[in-house]
C-alpha cells in the first residue's frame, strides 16, 4: 500500500507537468485545427531560459525564492514570445495553404528549434541547481516533499486561472467562439488573428512554466527533452479528446499516473510502451477521446 501511495504522489507531480503542456496542444488545435509539433520544443526552450536565470542569479539564502520566481517568469515569457513568433513567422503565411503544408511546417519548426539548441549547448546535458527545499511534509514510508506540493499547487493554480480566463473574460469567450466556428466568429467582428496569437502566447507560457518546473524537479535537461515529454503530453491531449481543455488536463494527470505506476510496478523502460498502449486501447473504445463527446465547446 505504501508503494501505491508513493507512486500516486509521484504520478500526480509528473502529471501536472504533462497537463500544462497538453493544454497548449489542445488550445492551438481548438482554434486552428493544427497539431503544433513544435510545442514540445517550446517547453524545452522554456526550461533552458529558466536555467539561464538560475545560473546567473544567487541561489543561496533568502535570494533562492526570488531566483526561482525569476526563473519561472523568464521561462514563461521566453516561451510565450517564442510561441507568438512561431505563429507569425512560420504558421500565419500557411493558414490558407493545404493543412498538410501547415503540419509539415510545424514539424520543420520543431526540428529547427531542437537542432538549434543542440548546437548552442553542444548536445550536452545541463544541470539545474538544487534550489528546491528538500524538507519533507511526510517522511515515513510514503515521502512527500514540500517541493512536490508547491509544484502541484502551482500547476493546478495555472489550470484554474486558464479556466477562469476562458470562461470569465471577453477574450476567452472570443477564443471559444473561434473554436466553435471561425467564419461565424469573424463575421461577428472578432479579431481572429489577435485571438489566435493570444492562444499561442498562453499555451506557450504554460509550456515554458512546465519546462522550468520539470528542470527544478528532475535537475537535468538537454536539447531532446521536449521530444519525449512533448510526445507524452500530446498523447494526453489526444486521450482527453484533443481540443477539449478539461480532457487535456485530466488525461495529462492520468498519463503521469500511468507513467509512475508503470515505472514502479514494471520497469521505467516499459513505461512508454504501457502509456502508448493505454492510448491505443482507449482510442479503440472511444475514438474521440475520454471527453470528446461530453464537452461541446472546444478551445
Amino acid at each position: 500500500m505504501t508503494d501505491f501511495l508513493q507512486y500516486l504522489v509521484n504520478g500526480l507531480t509528473i502529471g501536472t507537468f504533462l497537463a500544462l503542456i497538453a493544454l497548449g496542444y489542445s488550445m492551438v488545435y481548438g482554434v486552428l485545427r493544427l497539431i503544433n509539433f513544435a510545442h514540445g520544443d517550446v517547453f524545452m526552450v522554456g526550461s533552458f531560459a529558466g536555467l539561464a536565470v538560475l545560473t546567473g542569479a544567487s541561489t543561496s539564502g533568502p535570494m533562492t525564492a526570488l531566483a526561482i520566481v525569476g526563473a519561472v517568469l523568464a521561462g514563461s515569457l521566453v516561451s510565450g514570445v517564442l510561441g507568438v513568433g512561431i505563429m507569425r513567422v512560420a504558421y500565419a503565411p500557411l493558414l490558407r495553404a493545404p493543412k498538410i503544408s501547415l503540419l509539415i511546417g510545424a514539424i520543420g519548426v520543431s526540428f529547427a528549434l531542437e537542432e538549434g539548441v543542440k548546437l548552442l549547448t553542444h548536445a550536452g546535458f545541463r544541470s539545474y541547481p538544487h534550489v528546491l527545499p528538500q524538507t519533507m511534509l511526510l517522511s515515513g514510508p510514503v515521502r512527500i516533499s514540500y517541493s512536490q506540493v508547491v509544484l502541484i499547487v502551482l500547476a493546478l493554480g495555472l489550470m484554474f486561472g486558464l479556466w477562469a480566463f476562458i470562461t470569465r473574460t471577453v477574450r476567452g469567450t472570443a477564443m471559444r467562439a473561434l473554436a466553435m466556428d471561425s467564419d461565424a466568429a469573424r463575421l461577428m467582428g472578432i479579431d481572429v488573428e489577435r485571438v489566435v496569437l493570444t492562444t499561442f502566447f498562453i499555451g506557450s507560457v504554460l509550456a515554458g512554466t512546465a519546462g522550468v518546473m520539470y528542470g527544478l524537479y528532475y535537475t537535468q535537461i538537454n536539447f531532446a527533452v521536449g521530444f519525449l515529454v512533448g510526445l507524452r503530453a500530446f498523447t494526453a491531449a489526444v486521450l482527453g479528446g484533443i481540443g477539449n481543455m478539461v480532457g487535456a488536463a485530466v488525461a495529462g494527470i492520468l498519463i503521469g499516473l500511468v507513467q509512475s505506476f508503470a515505472a514502479g510496478y514494471v520497469s521505467s523502460r516499459w513505461a512508454d510502451v504501457i502509456i502508448f498502449g493505454v492510448l491505443i486501447g482507449a482510442l479503440v473504445l472511444r475514438p474521440h477521446g475520454l471527453f470528446g463527446e461530453r464537452v461541446a465547446e472546444r478551445v
